[in-house]
């Protein structure tokens, strides 16, 4: 590799263009641009933000009925503090308590930027800023803006950068992180190797190399690994970059599943389920429709309170599936689809038979929560539609935006994954073992096994804002020029471009690419979705690292434009092995059931008479709960570390002590 003049670097046969940064930010979601905003508003101006395309991630494109920001408490009387909301975040489990403790610290200040770029967030006369109880939650510390709220931070903070200035490179698929030195301790990042989407049919012109001190990537979970998924189909992710990179993997087997419509990609949660839709399954062609709830719940009011419950318990929990909890709903709609091949919907325009009585709804058979909430909203009304217009009709709007009409057809449903609470590790400073490469948002794995509604917002603003602060008070060299650049990561470039162009010379059959891609979707929603065993893990595996061989010996591809797809299967296959991995190894240390997912035993408990042996598991009981588990890349195999969590720091609350380490910048050490 030689340098091309100024601007460029020659790669093998090809000629990349070459741009230098103190900071690349990888990603345009609501963290990522944060991010960007946040550098330059700090005073450093070198910074660039890089993404395949501003409008496609999941910040703009999914969300849920309430889509939930957590903060501390701005309203009423209810006692907060910034340790107390640390501890609901920690309490979750194998969750680190220094990142706990910066989300729960800087919350306020986030929310209330957020609040000066224009995000609609509702508050009182007096100007309170009113909040409800979420998930794992104890007192009332989230808000939201409506269905909408990422998509309104996403708008602002975008707005925000192009106010600033802040040079945006729009269709730019970052491909490989380049870094320098060794794995454990010495590895520092170098910049980007990305392809320019707008210009693959041209060598010269297809990459692109940005140099960068610092990398914050905010690239969202992995979100392409999934068949059965609420993630927007524009939405794929890069963990695998990091972890090939040299980073480390924290908690990949935490995610999180639960109900979502099929052909337009949403959550079902909030009024969508407290509005008490009819749930009825049908053969695949359409007939034989039955209410199969009704199958497995004895009692009208278990089985209303239990759809009721999943507006606000919508995450999939093993721990809610025994007597007759919320995530029993999940359990069925998975037997009703995955095992016995039937499909599922929710109809709007028909009350559940068992609400019913004399052709009319009978609140009298709901429990005490679900009638008061009902009736406090003014919503004991005749149909779901007429009870969701009353309560939310934005969230009937959202779906009529998208060609559904909840009033007038069935809403198709299957359980699906939503959310990466594992991903990349970082440390205090949100910085992973690779220095200067800063996973933000999704993508960075700080939220242990469960978490408070609406925390994961919270978490990609106040990790950004932390990635930021660092940089500022240490990272602000400059990004290697060319020559440098080509002694460090010379043989990374070479061999990132070299499978590309490869892949375009070879004669033969060409890769099926979306086949590909389906395979490793049906897998992960078979192995590693909210079912999981020992022997289907194993199983999973073996296909796993049959298909990765088969796409690092070479496949060919048909024209310049599926490079894109190729690179993006490759990260996907290689994230996909390493997520199971992670699975293999929780399991074959004892581990059971906990956050989303289920560990089936058939030497365990059902959740109810009546279900297949399926559905047998053994909880963890929190056994794990203060260890992490992180997988490590050693070039040839992957690696399991276990380490404890660590713990939430001690009070550093005097004043003066404080201050002389702030000015000392003895707090960034």
């Amino acid at each position: 590799m030689e340098e091309a003049g100024a601007g460029f670097l020659r790669i093998g046969k090809v000629r990349a263009a070459l741009r230098r940064f103190n900071t690349v930010v990888v990603g345009s979601g609501a963290a990522g641009l944060n991010a960007a905003e946040c550098l330059d508003r700090g005073g450093e101006g070198r910074v660039a933000v890089l993404t395949e395309g501003l409008t496609l991630g999941t910040s703009r494109n999914t969300g849920s009925d309430k889509q939930t920001y957590y903060k501390l408490t701005l309203c009423g009387e209810d006692g907060d503090s910034v340790r107390g909301m640390a501890r609901a975040i920690f309490a979750g489990g194998a969750a680190d308590g220094d990142t706990a403790l910066a989300e729960a610290a800087l919350s306020a200040r986030c929310f209330f930027r957020l609040v000066e770029l224009g995000v609609p967030f509702p508050h009182n006369a007096q100007g309170e800023y009113v909040g409800y109880k979420t998930d794992h939650d104890p007192l009332r510390r989230g808000t939201s803006a409506g269905p909408l709220t990422s998509k309104y931070m996403q708008e602002l903070l975008l707005r925000a950068v192009r106010e600033r200035g802040i040079p945006v490179f729009d269709r730019f698929q970052a491909i490989e992180i380049l870094t320098a030195g060794e794995a454990e301790g010495g590895r520092r990042v170098l910049g980007i190797l990305a392809l320019d989407l707008d210009h693959l049919e041209d060598p010269d012109r297809r990459y692109a190399v940005f140099a960068a001190g610092n990398v914050i990537l905010a690239t969202g979970g992995e979100a392409g690994m999934y068949e059965a998924s609420v993630y927007p189909p524009s939405q794929v992710g890069s963990t695998g970059l990091a972890l090939r990179a040299g980073a480390l993997g924290k908690n990949l087997t935490e995610s999180q599943f639960g109900l979502a419509s099929v052909k337009f990609r949403w959550n079902l949660s909030g009024t969508y389920q407290q509005a008490l839709p009819r749930y009825v399954s049908r053969a695949p062609d359409g007939g034989e429709e039955r209410e199969f709830l009704d199958e497995f719940f004895p009692e009208a009011g278990r089985l209303l309170d239990a759809i009721f419950l999943k507006g606000y318990q919508w995450p999939f929990d093993p721990g809610k599936t025994a007597g007759f909890g919320s995530s029993l709903v999940d359990i069925l709609v998975h037997h009703e689809t995955v095992c016995r091949g039937r499909r599922v919907y929710l109809d709007y325009a028909r009350n559940p038979s068992r609400l019913e009585r004399d052709g009319r709804p009978d609140f009298s058979r709901l429990g005490a929560e679900a009638r008061e909430y009902l009736a406090n909203s003014g919503a004991l009304l005749e149909k779901p539609i007429d009870r969701l217009e009353k309560m939310n009709p934005a969230a009937i709007r959202l779906y009529r935006e998208h060609g559904i009409e909840l009033g007038g057809e069935e809403l198709e449903i299957a359980v699906s994954a939503q959310h990466n609470n594992g991903g990349i590790a970082g440390d205090a400073w949100w910085q992973s073992r690779v220095r200067g490469l800063f996973p933000v948002g999704e993508v960075n794995g700080s939220h242990g096994v469960s978490r408070p509604g609406g925390s994961a917002l919270n978490a990609g603003q106040a990790g950004s804002l932390r990635a930021v602060q660092y940089i500022l008070a240490n990272r602000r060299e400059e990004a290697p020029a060319g020559d440098d650049l080509e002694k460090a990561a010379g043989g990374i470039l070479a061999a990132a471009v070299a499978y590309g162009e490869e892949a375009l010379a070879r004669e033969g059959p060409p890769l099926d690419l979306a086949e590909e891609r389906r395979a490793i979707g049906r897998r992960m929603s078979r192995y590693a979705g909210p079912i999981r065993s020992g022997p289907g893990t194993e199983q999973a595996l073996a296909e796993a690292a049959e298909q990765w061989d088969r796409l690092e010996r070479g496949g060919a591809i048909r024209e310049p434009g599926e490079l894109r797809n190729l690179h993006q299967l490759r990260d996907l296959a290689f994230c996909q092995y390493a997520y199971l991995f992670a699975v293999k190894d929780y399991i074959g240390r004892g581990g059971g059931g906990r956050g989303s997912f289920l560990v089936q035993d058939p030497a365990g408990e059902r959740p109810i008479p009546g279900l297949p042996d399926l559905f047998s598991h053994r909880l963890d009981g929190g056994r794990f709960s203060g260890q992490i588990q992180e997988i490590a890349w050693a070039g040839d195999r992957w690696e399991a570390i276990w380490r404890p969590v660590r713990p939430l720091p001690a009070g550093a609350d005097w004043f003066e002590t404080v201050w002389r380490e702030y000015v000392s910048g003895g707090i960034f050490a």
